[in-house]
Protein backbone atom coordinates (compact mmCIF):
# COMPACT_ATOMS: atom_id res chain seq x y z
CA UNK A 1 0.00 0.00 0.00
CA UNK A 2 1.73 3.37 -1.09
CA UNK A 3 1.83 6.34 1.49
CA UNK A 4 -1.43 8.15 1.78
CA UNK A 5 -3.41 5.59 0.40
CA UNK A 6 -5.32 3.94 3.02
CA UNK A 7 -7.98 1.79 3.95
CA UNK A 8 -10.16 4.79 5.55
CA UNK A 9 -9.49 6.38 1.77
CA UNK A 10 -10.16 3.50 -0.30
CA UNK A 11 -13.46 3.15 2.18
CA UNK A 12 -14.97 7.17 1.59
CA UNK A 13 -13.78 6.86 -2.62
CA UNK A 14 -15.94 3.63 -3.16
CA UNK A 15 -18.92 5.18 -0.80
CA UNK A 16 -19.04 1.87 1.85
CA UNK A 17 -17.49 1.66 4.90
CA UNK A 18 -16.53 -2.11 5.95
CA UNK A 19 -17.72 -3.95 9.08
CA UNK A 20 -14.92 -6.14 9.06
CA UNK A 21 -11.68 -4.19 7.38
CA UNK A 22 -10.06 -7.36 7.40
CA UNK A 23 -11.71 -8.81 4.20
CA UNK A 24 -10.89 -5.45 2.74
CA UNK A 25 -7.16 -6.08 3.68
CA UNK A 26 -7.18 -9.37 2.58
CA UNK A 27 -8.72 -8.09 -0.97
CA UNK A 28 -5.89 -5.62 -1.64
CA UNK A 29 -3.45 -8.49 -0.67
CA UNK A 30 -1.42 -10.11 -3.36
CA UNK A 31 -0.04 -13.78 -2.58
CA UNK A 32 3.42 -12.63 -3.29
CA UNK A 33 3.15 -10.10 0.03
CA UNK A 34 1.91 -13.16 2.02
CA UNK A 35 4.70 -15.49 0.79
CA UNK A 36 7.30 -13.20 1.87
CA UNK A 37 5.91 -11.74 4.85
CA UNK A 38 5.17 -16.14 5.81
CA UNK A 39 1.25 -14.79 6.19
CA UNK A 40 -1.15 -17.74 5.63
CA UNK A 41 -1.88 -18.34 2.44
CA UNK A 42 -5.33 -17.98 2.19
CA UNK A 43 -5.31 -14.22 3.55
CA UNK A 44 -4.63 -13.03 -0.10
CA UNK A 45 -7.36 -12.08 -2.70
CA UNK A 46 -7.83 -14.86 -4.25
CA UNK A 47 -10.48 -16.56 -2.48
CA UNK A 48 -12.09 -13.34 -2.59
CA UNK A 49 -11.72 -12.79 -6.29
CA UNK A 50 -13.18 -16.41 -6.93
CA UNK A 51 -16.69 -15.27 -5.02
CA UNK A 52 -16.36 -12.06 -6.56
CA UNK A 53 -16.15 -12.86 -9.98
CA UNK A 54 -19.41 -15.07 -9.24
CA UNK A 55 -21.47 -12.53 -8.03
CA UNK A 56 -20.53 -9.56 -10.69
CA UNK A 57 -21.18 -12.27 -12.94
CA UNK A 58 -25.03 -12.49 -11.36
CA UNK A 59 -25.51 -8.61 -11.12
CA UNK A 60 -24.39 -7.88 -14.61
CA UNK A 61 -26.64 -10.51 -16.23
CA UNK A 62 -29.30 -9.11 -14.69
CA UNK A 63 -28.38 -5.57 -15.30
CA UNK A 64 -28.46 -6.88 -18.99
CA UNK A 65 -31.20 -8.63 -19.12
CA UNK A 66 -33.12 -6.19 -17.94
CA UNK A 67 -31.66 -3.44 -20.18
CA UNK A 68 -31.38 -5.00 -23.14
CA UNK A 69 -35.26 -7.11 -23.75
CA UNK A 70 -34.52 -7.32 -27.45
CA UNK A 71 -31.32 -9.23 -27.38
CA UNK A 72 -31.05 -12.74 -27.60
CA UNK A 73 -29.21 -15.26 -25.08
CA UNK A 74 -25.99 -15.31 -27.40
CA UNK A 75 -25.90 -11.46 -27.58
CA UNK A 76 -26.32 -11.33 -23.91
CA UNK A 77 -23.85 -14.00 -23.43
CA UNK A 78 -21.59 -11.78 -25.94
CA UNK A 79 -21.94 -8.34 -24.30
CA UNK A 80 -21.40 -9.22 -20.60
CA UNK A 81 -18.36 -11.18 -21.90
CA UNK A 82 -16.79 -7.63 -22.95
CA UNK A 83 -17.98 -5.96 -19.71
CA UNK A 84 -16.34 -8.18 -17.08
CA UNK A 85 -13.30 -9.05 -19.05
CA UNK A 86 -9.65 -8.37 -17.94
CA UNK A 87 -9.19 -5.16 -20.15
CA UNK A 88 -12.59 -3.52 -18.96
CA UNK A 89 -12.44 -4.31 -15.24
CA UNK A 90 -8.26 -3.07 -15.15
CA UNK A 91 -9.62 -0.25 -16.94
CA UNK A 92 -12.66 0.34 -13.99
CA UNK A 93 -9.92 -0.31 -11.14
CA UNK A 94 -7.56 2.37 -12.58
CA UNK A 95 -10.29 5.10 -11.63
CA UNK A 96 -10.34 3.93 -8.51
CA UNK A 97 -6.59 3.67 -8.12
CA UNK A 98 -6.80 0.29 -6.64
CA UNK A 99 -3.23 -0.85 -7.30
CA UNK A 100 -2.04 1.86 -5.02
CA UNK A 101 -4.19 0.07 -2.21
CA UNK A 102 -2.76 -3.08 -2.92
CA UNK A 103 0.03 -4.92 -0.91
CA UNK A 104 2.42 -6.64 -3.02
CA UNK A 105 5.89 -8.49 -2.48
CA UNK A 106 9.19 -6.80 -3.41
CA UNK A 107 9.38 -8.87 -6.75
CA UNK A 108 6.05 -7.52 -8.00
CA UNK A 109 6.48 -4.51 -7.01
CA UNK A 110 9.51 -4.06 -8.78
CA UNK A 111 8.25 -5.47 -11.74
CA UNK A 112 5.14 -3.26 -12.57
CA UNK A 113 2.57 -5.18 -10.95
CA UNK A 114 0.54 -2.29 -9.20
CA UNK A 115 -0.40 -1.60 -13.04
CA UNK A 116 -0.46 -5.04 -14.65
CA UNK A 117 -4.11 -5.79 -16.00
CA UNK A 118 -4.04 -9.49 -15.01
CA UNK A 119 -3.88 -8.11 -11.10
CA UNK A 120 -5.88 -5.02 -10.69
CA UNK A 121 -8.79 -6.80 -12.72
CA UNK A 122 -8.32 -9.31 -10.08
CA UNK A 123 -8.47 -6.84 -7.55
CA UNK A 124 -11.55 -5.45 -8.50
CA UNK A 125 -13.27 -8.44 -8.26
CA UNK A 126 -11.89 -9.32 -4.59
CA UNK A 127 -13.02 -6.26 -3.42
CA UNK A 128 -16.72 -6.88 -4.80
CA UNK A 129 -16.28 -10.52 -2.77
CA UNK A 130 -15.52 -8.55 -0.15
CA UNK A 131 -18.04 -6.54 -0.05
CA UNK A 132 -20.56 -8.90 -0.56
CA UNK A 133 -19.34 -10.88 2.04
CA UNK A 134 -19.59 -8.05 4.69
CA UNK A 135 -22.51 -6.32 3.78
CA UNK A 136 -24.63 -8.34 1.38
CA UNK A 137 -25.51 -8.74 -2.33
CA UNK A 138 -27.38 -5.22 -2.48
CA UNK A 139 -24.19 -3.32 -0.96
CA UNK A 140 -22.25 -5.48 -3.42
CA UNK A 141 -24.70 -4.53 -6.57
CA UNK A 142 -24.47 -0.57 -5.27
CA UNK A 143 -20.98 -0.79 -6.04
CA UNK A 144 -20.47 -2.64 -8.75
CA UNK A 145 -23.61 -0.57 -10.28
CA UNK A 146 -22.06 2.54 -9.47
CA UNK A 147 -17.94 1.59 -10.65
CA UNK A 148 -18.20 -1.18 -13.63
CA UNK A 149 -21.78 -0.70 -15.02
CA UNK A 150 -21.39 2.54 -15.18
CA UNK A 151 -20.97 5.22 -18.24
CA UNK A 152 -20.99 2.05 -20.70
CA UNK A 153 -20.86 3.84 -23.59
CA UNK A 154 -17.67 5.55 -23.22
CA UNK A 155 -15.85 2.23 -21.94
CA UNK A 156 -17.06 0.63 -24.62
CA UNK A 157 -15.75 3.18 -26.67
CA UNK A 158 -12.73 2.16 -25.02
CA UNK A 159 -12.75 -1.66 -25.11
CA UNK A 160 -13.59 -1.75 -28.64
CA UNK A 161 -11.09 1.65 -29.32
CA UNK A 162 -8.64 0.28 -32.28
CA UNK A 163 -11.09 -1.68 -34.27
CA UNK A 164 -13.51 1.36 -33.95
CA UNK A 165 -10.86 3.86 -35.24
CA UNK A 166 -10.29 1.92 -37.60
CA UNK A 167 -13.96 1.55 -38.90
CA UNK A 168 -14.93 5.04 -38.22
CA UNK A 169 -11.45 6.52 -40.50
CA UNK A 170 -11.67 3.99 -43.09
CA UNK A 171 -14.79 3.04 -43.43
CA UNK A 172 -16.47 6.67 -42.86
CA UNK A 173 -13.78 8.94 -43.38
CA UNK A 174 -11.94 7.63 -45.95
CA UNK A 175 -8.91 8.44 -44.87
CA UNK A 176 -5.74 6.24 -43.51
CA UNK A 177 -4.16 7.34 -40.34
CA UNK A 178 -1.32 5.83 -38.70
CA UNK A 179 0.24 4.75 -34.48
CA UNK A 180 3.67 6.52 -34.32
CA UNK A 181 5.96 5.57 -31.54
CA UNK A 182 6.81 8.79 -29.42
CA UNK A 183 8.75 7.56 -26.37
CA UNK A 184 10.18 4.14 -24.76
CA UNK A 185 11.22 4.86 -21.17
CA UNK A 186 12.13 3.17 -17.66
CA UNK A 187 13.50 -0.10 -16.92
CA UNK A 188 13.65 -3.74 -19.16
CA UNK A 189 10.73 -4.80 -16.48
CA UNK A 190 8.92 -2.04 -16.18
CA UNK A 191 8.83 0.21 -19.64
CA UNK A 192 6.64 2.60 -20.87
CA UNK A 193 5.50 2.99 -24.14
CA UNK A 194 3.91 6.50 -26.15
CA UNK A 195 2.32 6.14 -29.21
CA UNK A 196 0.45 8.80 -31.41
CA UNK A 197 -2.40 8.32 -33.72
CA UNK A 198 -1.56 10.89 -36.96
CA UNK A 199 -3.92 11.44 -39.43
CA UNK A 200 -3.31 14.13 -42.52
CA UNK A 201 0.17 14.97 -41.13
CA UNK A 202 -1.60 15.52 -37.43
CA UNK A 203 -1.38 14.24 -34.84
CA UNK A 204 -4.50 13.33 -33.48
CA UNK A 205 -3.93 11.71 -29.93
CA UNK A 206 -1.69 10.47 -27.68
CA UNK A 207 -1.78 7.63 -25.43
CA UNK A 208 0.73 5.98 -23.39
CA UNK A 209 0.85 2.00 -21.36
CA UNK A 210 3.25 -0.67 -19.98
CA UNK A 211 3.24 -2.46 -23.56
CA UNK A 212 3.08 -0.92 -27.23
CA UNK A 213 -0.57 -2.84 -27.11
CA UNK A 214 -1.99 -0.86 -24.57
CA UNK A 215 -0.64 2.63 -25.58
CA UNK A 216 -2.35 2.32 -28.82
CA UNK A 217 -5.34 1.52 -27.63
CA UNK A 218 -4.81 4.60 -24.86
CA UNK A 219 -4.26 6.83 -28.20
CA UNK A 220 -7.37 5.14 -30.31
CA UNK A 221 -9.66 5.69 -27.62
CA UNK A 222 -8.38 9.72 -27.28
CA UNK A 223 -8.67 10.35 -31.08
CA UNK A 224 -12.08 8.36 -30.92
CA UNK A 225 -13.48 11.21 -28.27
CA UNK A 226 -11.75 14.01 -30.85
CA UNK A 227 -13.43 12.59 -33.62
CA UNK A 228 -16.29 12.79 -31.89
CA UNK A 229 -16.53 16.32 -30.82
CA UNK A 230 -15.80 17.32 -33.88
CA UNK A 231 -18.95 15.48 -34.89
CA UNK A 232 -17.72 11.92 -36.34
CA UNK A 233 -20.38 9.98 -34.64
CA UNK A 234 -19.27 6.00 -34.40
CA UNK A 235 -21.92 3.99 -34.21
CA UNK A 236 -21.72 -0.01 -33.80
CA UNK A 237 -23.80 -2.24 -36.33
Amino acid sequence: MLEGYTLKILQERIGYRFRDELLLRQALTHSSYTNEQKINKMKHYERLEFLGDAVLELVSSEFLFHQNPDLTEGELTKRRASMVCEPSLAFCARDLELGQFMMLGKGEENTGGRGRDSIISDVMEAVTGAIYLDGGMEAARNFINRFILSDLEDKQLFYDSKSNLQELVQGKLKKEFTYEPLEECGPEHDKIFRVAVCMDGEILSEGQGRTKKAAEQQAAYEALLLLRDRGHVFKKH
